[in-house]
C-alpha cells in the first residue's frame, strides 16, 4: 500500500433542497482526477482510501454522499426528508461536484454501493470518465437486495431470525428494508434506537464470512447506525431508485470504458457472480476475483488488487 495521506483541501458544496455535500481531497491537487465513492449507501467517505492510490499522480476527491458523513442535513435526524435522497439525486451531485472542481475527465473509484454509483454515473455521463475500478461489486437488482436480506437466512439462519424478528410481528420476511424502514421513521427515539442496532448487527453478520473477522468499529457508534440503517433500508426498499436490471442491460453506454471489477471469493454479502456477468459484456473490462477475500476493502488482496488497478490506469489522462 502507499502511506496514508491526510486530506490537504475541504469544503462543503451547496445543492438544491438545503444540502451541503462535504468532499476532500488527498494526494497531488494537480494530479489525476480519482472520485472516490463509498458503500452503504449511508457509510462515509475514508482518507484512507488513498493508501490505494500513489498520491505523487492522483488527486483522490472523497465524497460524503447525501445525508451521509458530515454531509449535511444528516439522514439519521427522522425529520430529515429523503424524497430527494436518490440516485439519481447523487449522479447529480457527482456531477456539479465536477464541475464546481473545473474537473474535464476523471477516474472513478468505488466499492459496493459505490460501485453501483459509480456506474450509474459512469452511464449518465460516459464522456467524463476515463476508467472505473470497483471493488465488492454491486448493481443494486432486487436480486441482489433480496438475497442480502432473505435467502442468506440459509447461510445464517439463527441470526437471520433474529434479524426477522426485530423487524416485528407483522414484518413481510421477503420485504425486510421496507419494514425496518418504518421503524426507523418512528417518533420514539427507542424503536428507531433498536432497528438500526438490528439492522446493523445484520450488516456485520452478512458481511462476516472470512477467518478472525472484526466488526466495524463505526456500527459502535448510535450516531452512525441510524445514518446507515436509514439510508440503506430506505435505498433497499426502493430498489435503489434504478429500473430492474438497469445497470447490467446499459453496459453498452460504457463498454468502451477501461475497468477492473474486482471481488472476494469469499464475499456472500455481494457474491461475483454480479462482477462477472458485467464483465461478459463489457469488452474493456478485467474481471479479477480474489481468493481468500470477502466483502471489504481491508482485506489485503482487495487492497492489492485496487491498487494495482490504478498503477496500471497511471497511463491515461
Amino acid at each position: 500500500m502507499y502511506p496514508v495521506s491526510a486530506p490537504h483541501t475541504s469544503n462543503h458544496l451547496p445543492r438544491p433542497g438545503g444540502h451541503h455535500l462535504f468532499w476532500q481531497e488527498c494526494g497531488n491537487p494537480h494530479g489525476t482526477p480519482v472520485l472516490a465513492l463509498h458503500g452503504g449507501p449511508g457509510s462515509s467517505s475514508d482518507p484512507h482510501w488513498s493508501a490505494l492510490a500513489d498520491p505523487g499522480h492522483y488527486r483522490l476527491i472523497l465524497l460524503d454522499q447525501r445525508g451521509a458523513g458530515a454531509s449535511t442535513p444528516n439522514a439519521g435526524a427522522p425529520t430529515t426528508d429523503l424524497t430527494t435522497n436518490t440516485t439519481p439525486h447523487l449522479v447529480q451531485d457527482c456531477e456539479a461536484l465536477r464541475t464546481h472542481l473545473g474537473i474535464d475527465r476523471w477516474h472513478l473509484m468505488g466499492a459496493s454501493w459505490g460501485a453501483c454509483l459509480a456506474l450509474a454515473y459512469a452511464q449518465t455521463h460516459p464522456d467524463q470518465v476515463i476508467s472505473l475500478i470497483l471493488f465488492a461489486v454491486t448493481t443494486g437488482t432486487r436480486q441482489e437486495i433480496t438475497w442480502i436480506t432473505h435467502d442468506m437466512r440459509r447461510v445464517f439462519p439463527q441470526e437471520w431470525e433474529d434479524f426477522h424478528a426485530a423487524a416485528g410481528p407483522d414484518a413481510d420476511p421477503r420485504a425486510l428494508p421496507t419494514a425496518y424502514a418504518r421503524l426507523l421513521a418512528d417518533p420514539d427515539p427507542r424503536v428507531r434506537h433498536d432497528a438500526a442496532l438490528a439492522w446493523c448487527r445484520w450488516e456485520d453478520t452478512h458481511v462476516a464470512t472470512v477467518p478472525n473477522f472484526t466488526p466495524n468499529p463505526r456500527f459502535q457508534d448510535p450516531d452512525f447506525r441510524l445514518t446507515f440503517a436509514r439510508l440503506v433500508t430506505h435505498y433497499w426498499s426502493n430498489d435503489c431508485f434504478l429500473a430492474p436490471n438497469q445497470l447490467l442491460d446499459n453496459v453498452e453506454r460504457i463498454a468502451h470504458i477501461p475497468a477492473y471489477l474486482i471481488n472476494g471469493r469469499l464475499d456472500i454479502s455481494g457474491p461475483s457472480d454480479t462482477a462477472h456477468h458485467l464483465a461478459r459484456r463489457w469488452p474493456a473490462a478485467e474481471l479479477r476475483i480474489v481468493g481468500g477475500a470477502a466483502h471489504t476493502a481491508n482485506n489485503h488482496g482487495i487492497g492489492r488488487a485496487v491498487l494495482e488497478a490504478t498503477d496500471h490506469l497511471r497511463h491515461l489522462t
